[in-house]
């Protein structure tokens, strides 16, 4: 089972470069992105997580119907993209209830960050994917941490995939800076080993934002994206049809392990 998931938030990410761009802006180009998301994978008759931040949605309740409307998954990213408070996992639960008519089970904290188990089981979450179990520099250490679904403080524990044994990272870095046949492959051998895959993207991956001087962004991060992306993921999405694999939203995959 495929578990494709999309992180749905205002745009900031170039404030982290130096160059940052006007709120309107990032509301606009995630609209857009996501959109764009929504097409894709009405083309290709798939469903899909989109963990949206409250921030968002209050600023793109059409594209939040959207969502809801089209049989995806409607999920937590906190309040806002760029702080957090422990207050927000409730407060942006009950608005995106709210403005997506839908009950909202699962949280993803923004950048993949730790967050204290307990609190997220007393805002009324059932499960959390806030887990990158791999080793990177400067961003993750979770080495620590089992690389699938486990339960802790009373909730279901959805880390992002990671390969068996050397738990190399399969999330949107890998996807845009790998030949798609390597990709396919440790797709696969995850998949063997553990019995699904969890996956996340961007909308703004789906957009041009290279070259360099356009966001400063690092060319690991502008690789394959606009288009690209676009007809990258369709591919992998066939691939994977095609290989006899399900694509489910989070939560239903959560559902069945109760």
């Amino acid at each position: 089972m495929i578990l494709l998931s999309f992180d749905i938030e205002e745009f900031e990410m170039p404030r982290e470069y130096g160059d940052p761009i006007p709120f309107e802006e990032q509301i606009s180009l995630s609209v857009q992105g996501t959109n764009r998301i929504l097409d894709m994978l009405k083309a290709h008759g798939v469903k899909a997580t989109f963990y949206t931040t409250a921030n968002f949605a209050q600023n793109a309740p059409d594209v939040v119907h959207r969502i809801v409307k089209e049989g995806h998954e409607l999920a937590s990213h906190g309040y806002y993209h760029d702080h957090f408070k422990p207050e927000h996992l409730r407060q942006a639960k009950e608005k995106l209830e709210e403005i997506g008519g839908v009950q909202v089970q699962g949280f993803r904290m923004p950048r993949m960050m730790p967050v204290p188990e307990n609190v997220i089981y007393e805002a009324g979450y059932t499960y959390n994917s806030s887990i990158n179990p791999t080793f990177l520099p400067g961003r993750y250490n979770n080495l620590h941490e089992p690389r699938t679904y486990f339960r802790r403080e009373g909730v279901w524990q959805m880390p992002a995939s990671v390969t068996p044994l050397i738990r190399f990272p399969l999330f949107w870095i890998a996807f845009h800076n790998l030949s798609l046949s390597i990709y396919k492959t440790l797709a696969k051998w995850t998949l063997k080993k553990d019995g699904y895959l969890n996956i996340y993207f961007h909308p703004w991956e789906f957009l041009p934002i290279g070259p360099k001087k356009k966001y400063n962004f690092p060319f690991y991060v502008t690789r394959n994206t606009d288009m690209k992306m676009y007809w990258r993921l369709g591919e992998f999405i066939e691939w994977g049809k095609k290989n006899g694999y399900e694509f489910a939203c989070t939560g239903h995959f959560v559902n069945k392990l109760k």
